[in-house]
């Protein structure tokens, strides 16, 4: 491996490449780089600093845009605790066998959710034929009575990481 006794930090070289020269400017004609030093002839840009978000003397759009003030569900749409949930349809949960009992794992499983999230939600979208034991972490009130009037069972699962 190393030569000599063991390896060393002294020793250690960069791989090739690995370190760039940065752009001396303003060194002569003969660098390359001299003169106006790469940023061109007159013009904001070759005399000084140009803020971001400058737009030519457009208003900018941090200027054009509403100020929002205090705090409401569209200046937070995905708030630090809002509870984000994996959602079927009714209709996705004809496809199991009579009498299955339906868990948010065997959802996962076959594919018909592709993540768990903070819980399932059920929504009542799309007809039931088949009585099904579903368990979940919330429903709507017309996904329950479709499984109900299908002669299934509706069993609400605690939501993870809810306070009490």
């Amino acid at each position: 491996m190393f030569e000599g006794d063991s390896m060393r930090l002294e020793r250690l070289v960069a791989p090739a490449g690995r370190r760039k020269r940065r752009k001396r400017v303003g060194r002569g004609i003969g660098s390359g780089h001299g003169k106006t030093s790469g940023r061109g002839i007159k013009g904001q840009k070759a005399r000084g600093h140009v803020r971001p978000g400058f737009e030519g003397g457009q208003t900018p759009l941090t200027r054009r845009m509403r100020k929002l003030r205090g705090v409401s569900k569209t200046a937070m749409p995905v708030g630090p605790f809002r509870k984000e949930y994996a959602i079927v349809n009714v209709g996705r949960l004809d496809m199991f066998e009579p009498e299955a009992m339906v868990t948010p794992q065997m959802l996962l499983e076959n594919r018909v959710i592709r993540a768990m999230k903070d819980g399932l939600r059920v929504l009542g979208n799309g007809d039931i034929t088949k009585p099904l034991d579903v368990h979940a972490h919330h429903f709507s009130a017309s996904a329950a009575k479709k499984i109900e009037a299908a002669g299934g069972k509706v069993t609400v699962l605690p939501v993870r990481g809810a306070m009490k």
